[in-house]
């Protein structure tokens, strides 16, 4: 599984890719994996304001619906629009071209409540072997 060192993790497996007061977010690896065959997924539109831990939309896989969460507060900027026509590029690529939103950050102490790569690596196995 891969923990890219550049990103920050939430518990319920969202990243964010901080760059100035912009944070790119997506789900992780882990997160793909357990869900498994990506065939849908959709999120709120530009313009809205989210609340850390907030729901900003929703992946559909074969196996479940589960509802994706803001790893920081602030407005969303960006969507990818292209993630609706191929959500199945969350599978091959969640750090990379299947991103899902641009957040403008409102309160970057939230920052501080996300776990660095080491950290979620831990919490995941920690997670895998309470299975």
């Amino acid at each position: 599984m891969n923990f890219p060192d550049d990103l920050k993790y939430t518990k319920d497996h969202e990243w964010a890719r901080i760059k100035g007061s912009r944070a790119t977010v997506g789900i992780t690896d882990y997160a793909q994996k357990e869900l498994g065959d990506i065939v849908y997924v959709e999120f709120k539109d530009k313009g809205t304001s989210l609340t850390q831990g907030n729901v900003f939309g929703t992946v559909e896989s074969v196996k479940a619906v589960s509802e994706i969460y803001a790893p920081i507060s602030g407005t969303i900027i960006e969507t990818n629009a292209a993630l609706l026509d191929a959500p199945e590029k969350i599978n091959s690529d969640c750090y990379g071209d299947a991103w899902m939103i641009v957040i403008e950050i409102k309160d970057a102490p939230e920052l501080d409540k996300l776990m660095d790569s080491k950290a979620y690596k831990a919490y995941v196995e920690a997670e895998a072997k309470g299975h």
